[in-house]
């Protein structure tokens, strides 16, 4: 698997929800240095410098699938045009005799942090970065807290090792280890051509490589040449510069089965249809771009006031700790992370954290419906649920005539929820390999795809609208799939592609009669857990999805899970909704364990929009966990590790939708064996 660095900020997908703009820098007091005979090298990066985007915690040993892979550690150019290579962040001081924490941003903490020598730290001095030599002594690691602990000469105080806290560690890039046949550093793939390997075509440059979770992502610019959306199709040579059309090129073997570090080129086989995704298609100017990427930065400049003011009211200050260390890209995490923050979600969380709520079962929704409190509940027999057969159907016959007609004609939109994507997944994300994936979701979602038995009838596909949900990392694989098997039939312009909804993690317990404490996996990192299956209709409403889907003529909207249980596409339920009139229709299976894993439910249209303007509706649980975090004590980060669960996990389940719904305008389909 090729993967590289762990981006800050996650690569701006079309279907994001926060795209990725410049980050508002934050305003910094001048660090005090102690008097030092060492020189001070004032950081000047160079005119074609392109920052490698870093989470704090990343992983840099990154590897092509089928083949060994790079390592990557951010490369940064003093004036002396030395070259460093970061390998962490001081993030704290430990003890009394001027010892400091390190998080490690590198593969080899060994040869980085046991071996004394010479290392550099990169500080902010009066508003400018200088890089400064200092010498380690000695090293040690931190057992059961993923850092390190370092002792540098001259450093024997603790108020001299305070002043370290937040800068930068860094080594001589000549120092890098040695790499095996087939490894690459992912920062020496940066600057890169990017040639066609059927053609022999220059189509661009990698810019940047990205770490998604999964497969690595090579960030290319497209020359103006290349076969894109815009483009003049005629030849253009490499040095003629670049259209700034941006592309995502997974880094695995099938897709870049050539790297000639010589040369400096790779070789790509891209599938059809992979160079247009995520591409800007207007051909404005650079002094247009400039203009359009200054209001983008005004606007998010805009709503992160906006959002810091909204955690300020809720009594959640902390979290801005961080914006005043660490360098550009660290604060510019942490910026974009409050951006995202869906306080209104995190609000209602918390006002329903203390009420005592019950999950929806199988078994009291079924009792539900057989103690006739839900009054219009249909039982069929599973044999029968895929069934066109008028005589085994018999009178439901006429429901399932009338849902097929609802899907044929595009009155029904589907969402599927893929929550379970990682587990078991191939390693190339286009194509499945049933033999080693046999019981994964990718493998069971290309199979049932493929069946127009288990799911919407091919020759419908073009007029049914499809948005699916899944982890962000999971996206690049998702729309791989979908792009190399020409969609399975659905219309590309249909179908959305969206991260799935979360929420920070908070404390289990009030401080000081305070609200419980969203809780940070570093100083620039909030700690995010999903929402679960309720947090869909909150994610719809916030992309303006049912307004696309009334403009579409859609009528209904059925949201499911992976579940192997669930079957998308029910006519006889969307058929039994129709006749009923109902806002809400609601599949159960009987040997169904757990709703939230497993649910299939239809929601009219207009109820999906009357449900998005009463989000507080949507009902909260906390499920207590333990989780690793950090802490500002005093002025120092602490690390924190429980013996016990500390911290809620905030879920929201669809089901509680219930709750905005009369239960005369509720179906139940019962699914018997």
């Amino acid at each position: 698997m090729q993967q590289a660095a762990t981006p800050l900020c996650s690569p701006s997908l079309p279907f994001s929800k926060y795209p990725l703009v410049p980050p508002l820098p934050a305003r910094l007091s001048p660090a005090l240095l102690p008097p030092s005979p060492l020189q001070l090298l004032p950081f000047k990066p160079p005119r074609n410098y392109l920052p490698a985007i870093l989470s704090p915690l990343h992983r840099t040993c990154t590897r092509r699938h089928s083949l060994s892979l790079a390592t990557q550690e951010t490369v940064e150019t003093s004036k002396s045009e030395s070259e460093f290579v970061e390998v962490g962040y001081i993030s704290n001081v430990h003890g009394l005799q001027g010892e400091i924490s390190v998080k490690p941003t590198t593969d080899f903490p060994e040869l980085r942090f046991s071996k004394p020598g010479r290392r550099w730290l990169r500080q902010l001095v009066s508003g400018k970065d200088v890089i400064r030599e200092v010498e380690l002594v000695e090293g040690r690691g931190h057992h059961g807290r993923k850092s390190w602990i370092l002792k540098f000469g001259g450093i024997d105080t603790v108020d001299r090792a305070k002043l370290l806290v937040g800068s930068t560690l860094l080594v001589r890039e000549y120092e890098r280890p040695e790499l095996e046949e087939g490894e690459f550093y992912s920062r020496d793939l940066i600057g890169m051509r990017v040639i066609l390997k059927e053609t022999g075509e220059c189509v661009g440059t990698v810019v940047n490589v990205f770490d998604n979770g999964g497969n690595d992502l090579l960030q290319v610019m497209l020359y103006t040449s290349s076969d894109v959306p815009g483009g003049t199709g005629k030849s253009k040579p490499a040095e003629a510069g670049v259209s700034g059309h941006l592309a995502w090129v997974p880094f695995v073997e099938a897709i870049v089965p050539d790297v000639n570090m010589n040369e400096r080129e790779m070789r790509i086989t891209p599938p059809k249809g992979l160079l247009e995704l995520n591409l800007r298609l207007d051909e404005r100017s650079k002094k247009e771009r400039r203009e359009l990427e200054w209001r983008e930065r005004k606007k998010f400049q805009r709503r992160l006031i906006a959002a810091k003011k909204k955690l300020c009211e809720m009594e959640q200050k902390h979290v801005f700790d961080g914006l005043r260390y660490g360098d550009k890209s660290k604060r510019g995490l942490l910026a974009d992370q409050i951006v995202g923050v869906n306080s209104k979600l995190l609000q209602q969380a918390l006002e329903n954290i203390e009420i005592s709520s019950k999950r929806c079962s199988a078994t009291e929704l079924i009792s539900a419906t057989r103690t006739k409190h839900i009054k219009s509940s249909l039982m069929i027999s599973k044999e029968f649920i895929t069934c066109a057969n008028e005589e085994k159907l018999g009178a439901n016959f006429k429901l399932q005539e009338k849902g097929l007609s609802l899907i044929s004609t595009g009155k029904v939109a589907i969402v599927l929820v893929l929550n379970d994507i990682e587990k078991g997944k191939g390693d190339n994300p286009g194509v499945v390999d049933s033999e080693s994936s046999e019981n994964s979701l990718l493998f069971f979602l290309q199979k049932s795809l493929s069946d127009d038995q288990t799911f919407v009838k091919i020759e419908d596909r073009v007029s049914v609208p499809l948005i699916l949900v899944c982890p962000a990392q999971e996206i690049q694989s998702l729309q791989k799939l979908f792009s190399n098997n020409d969609y399975f039939a659905f219309d590309s312009n249909k179908v959305w592609f969206l991260e799935e909804e979360k929420i920070p993690v908070v404390s289990s317990t009030e401080e000081e009669g305070k609200r419980h404490k969203i809780m940070m996996k570093s100083p620039w990192e909030i700690l995010q857990s999903p929402v679960g299956s309720g947090g869909v209709i909150s994610l719809l409403s916030s992309v303006n999805i049912p307004e696309n889907l009334s403009k579409m003529g859609v009528e209904y909207i059925e949201i499911c899970s992976s579940s192997q249980n669930c079957v998308t596409g029910s006519p006889l339920l969307l058929g039994f909704v129709e006749s009923r009139k109902a806002e809400i229709g609601i599949k159960i299976v009987e040997d169904t364990k757990d709703l939230e894993e497993s649910f299939d439910m239809i929601f009219s249209l207009n109820f999906m929009r009357l449900l998005a303007q009463q989000i507080h509706k949507l009902q909260f649980y906390a499920i207590p966990k333990p989780n690793l975090h950090v802490e500002m004590v005093g002025k120092e980060w602490v690390d924190v590790v429980p013996s016990s669960p500390n911290s809620y996990e905030l879920r929201s389940s669809i089901y509680s939708s219930l709750n905005a719904c009369p239960l005369e305008k509720i179906c139940v389909m019962e699914i018997t064996e």
